[in-house]
């Protein structure tokens, strides 16, 4: 009987690592995933203390670690009557974590993008129209204008399939399996 919990208890502890390394492949650092991990095992509302002594990491680390998983949206904040700590808990649906992760990452690089694009086309479109431009100048700045149309189109590209995951469009052509 003992011997089968150890089992139980080993088989959650590689589940958890499994989530960890889908996690980090992902782009969340191996962390966030141990912590999802960690709660989904759970099976329910955690708090801080908790976690900090779950992963051996110290309560400072761990709240930094809890506050970025609040800011893209794969933990939130639980109540439970007679509970004075803050509870966290994750999203039990995998396809919706999934898609905070996702989005999160992409958004970061689409606003950063979306600046640089609009920082590059400014100094292209000023050099353009200098009085002084030679020939061959103009030359360089029409082949960069072309390559930056194209890397603005991909970017653009990417904005849209990050809006069909978040919207959930994506369920309407590679449905969830239904368990």
């Amino acid at each position: 009987m003992m011997e089968r919990m150890e089992s139980i208890e080993d088989i959650k502890l590689q589940f958890i690592d499994k989530i960890s390394e889908s996690m980090n492949a992902f782009g969340a650092p191996s962390t966030v995933g141990r912590v999802l991990g960690i709660i989904y095992m759970n099976g329910g509302p955690m708090t801080l203390d908790e976690l900090a002594a779950e992963t051996g990491m110290s309560k400072t680390r761990m709240s930094q670690v809890v506050r970025r998983m609040l800011d893209i949206d794969m933990l939130e904040r639980a109540f439970k009557k007679g509970v004075r700590k803050d509870l966290y808990q994750v999203e039990k649906d995998h396809y919706e974590t999934f898609i905070s992760l996702f989005n999160s990452t992409w958004q970061k690089a689409i606003t950063k993008n979306r600046n640089f694009e609009q920082k590059l086309k400014r100094r292209l479109s000023e050099m353009k129209e200098s009085p002084d431009l030679t020939e061959e100048e103009e030359q360089l700045i029409n082949e960069l204008l072309v390559e930056f149309k194209e890397w603005m189109d991909y970017h653009d590209w990417v904005r849209r399939v990050a809006e069909f995951f978040e919207s959930g469009e994506i369920f309407k052509h590679v449905p969830k399996k239904e368990s």
